[in-house]
This record gives structure tokens, C-alpha cells and sequence, in this order.
């Protein structure tokens, strides 16, 4: 069995062999949804074992709404050792200093708890709506900063569907596509303006993801205000749109009042 540490090792190097042109990447897009994407971050044997050992959706929670249809699973003494060894090699020190150079952030901190992170899988006919990212930490205490998304499904294609679109413009401007193609990482920035979704997916096939998120004392924008998951729909789905956007709205109030919520969002890691 391979250890995070020597995946962290991996990773590095891999990213290090284009870290100025991620780093270019990052920046020309920083003024609206800072994002890069990096190509075989692993080698082909390891990440091959990391998309045979995904567990199934027999195996992982369900979460199914007019936002969101996928499965979902932080519990990760349920699963695969090496999953475990994969997601929490990007919390290794040297990955995070380095995805944070590359992004010319400081002060970055992973999240042990996995909080919303974790494992994916979409099936067909899946999806996951246009929407912003929880603005903070389980505890509500450090900013909500970097997403990384790690694809490991061998041999996906595009016209899958199933793929990050980000939308820099907002929703009244065409999206950006980012195909979940196999042993690609993408990262990307998150803040007020950080819209992103994952189209449907088209064909009997999982889609299956590594998450992690990296947090911060500070927010990326100093514009940035606290916000629970919002959610909207997609540009012809102007009544979903609608009930959503009042969704948003009635749990964002509830929240001045219930600082944590009214139920503990159970989307996380409970060690023993």
C-alpha cells in the first residue's frame, strides 16, 4: 500500500513540473473565479488503484434535491485504505504550501474533518446545480478559500457530461468547462462570485471525485461576506431559479439566529 506521504511526494512533483503555468493560470483568471487544472497528476498505476477501490453508491449517502442528485461519503474508515491515503495526502504540508505559492496565498490550512470534502459519484442523469460554497470551516471560523477536485474515472470523455462548469460572468454569460477527465486535479478559487456546477451526467457510467477544501483566517476578497450554500438554477431554468434563489434567502435568515445552523450538517469526518 502507497502512504499519503509518498502520494504528497507524488504530487509535488507533478505539480512543480508546471507550477509556473498554473501559476499564470490562477492569476489571468483571479479577477473573476481564480481556477487551474493539471494533467496526469498521478502515475497511471496509482490512480487506476485509486478508481478500483471507489466504493459504489450502495456504499455512500445519497443526496438528492432540486439542487444536487449524487453520493456522497466522508466516512473513510468505511472505505478503501488507499482513498483515505490519497485525500489526505493533499492535506500534506508540502501540497498545501505548494498549491498555495501557485495561487499567491498565504496562511492556508486543510480541513481534517473533511468537512463537505471527501468522495463523489454521479450516475447518469446526476447533477449538481449552479451554486457557491458553504463561505466557512464546520466550527465557522476560517474562510472557505481553495476547492480541490481531484477526477478519477478512467477513460472519460467530455461528452459524458458529468464535467465542473464555472461561470465567471455569472449565469447570464456562457459558462467555462472543465472536463472531469481522468487524473486531472482541478482547483479552484472560492468566495461570493465563485459560481460553479456539474452538468448531468449522460451515460451508465460513474463519475466518481476526490474533494478537499483549504481554508483561511481571512476571505480571498475583502468584498466577501458569510453565506451558507447557495444554490440557483441553470440559465433556462427560470422557475427552478426562482425557488431556489427564496431557499437561499430563508436559510441564509435563519442563520443570523442559528449561528451553526438547526441541524448539524453531517457532511464530514467522525473519527473515533
Amino acid at each position: 500500500m502507497i502512504d499519503r506521504k509518498k502520494i504528497a511526494l507524488l504530487i509535488c512533483e507533478r505539480l512543480l513540473m508546471e507550477q509556473e503555468m498554473l501559476r499564470v493560470n490562477y492569476i489571468n483568471t483571479r479577477d473573476s473565479i481564480g481556477f487551474f487544472y493539471i494533467d496526469n497528476l498521478l502515475p497511471v498505476a496509482i490512480a487506476t488503484a485509486i478508481a478500483e477501490s471507489f466504493p459504489t453508491s450502495s456504499e455512500m449517502k445519497l443526496k438528492k434535491s432540486l439542487k444536487e442528485d449524487k453520493y456522497i461519503s466522508a466516512q473513510m474508515d468505511k472505505h478503501s485504505e488507499i482513498l483515505e491515503e490519497v485525500l489526505y495526502a493533499f492535506q500534506d504540508p508540502q501540497v498545501v504550501n505548494l498549491i498555495a505559492e501557485i495561487c499567491e496565498l498565504q496562511d492556508i490550512y486543510p480541513d481534517e474533518k473533511l468537512y463537505a470534502g471527501g468522495l463523489s459519484l454521479m450516475e447518469k442523469n446526476q447533477f449538481l446545480s449552479p451554486h457557491l460554497d458553504n463561505s466557512h470551516d464546520k466550527e465557522r471560523q476560517r474562510w472557505r478559500v481553495l476547492n480541490l477536485l481531484y477526477y478519477v474515472t478512467p477513460e472519460w470523455k467530455i461528452e459524458y457530461g458529468g464535467n465542473l462548469e464555472v461561470w465567471p460572468n455569472g449565469l447570464k454569460a456562457p459558462q467555462v468547462t472543465i472536463e472531469s477527465k481522468f487524473n486531472r486535479l482541478a482547483v479552484m478559487a472560492t468566495h461570493n462570485d465563485s459560481l460553479h456546477s456539474v452538468s448531468k451526467v449522460l451515460v451508465d457510467k460513474n463519475r466518481c471525485c476526490v474533494s478537499n477544501y483549504y481554508f483561511s483566517d481571512e476571505p480571498l476578497k475583502s468584498s466577501d461576506t458569510f453565506h451558507v450554500t447557495s444554490f440557483r438554477g441553470w440559465p433556462q431554468e427560470k422557475i427552478k431559479d426562482l425557488v431556489l434563489r427564496t431557499d437561499n434567502f430563508l436559510r441564509q435568515t435563519l442563520r443570523k439566529f442559528f449561528k451553526k445552523g438547526i441541524v448539524e450538517n453531517p457532511h464530514y469526518y467522525k473519527k473515533e
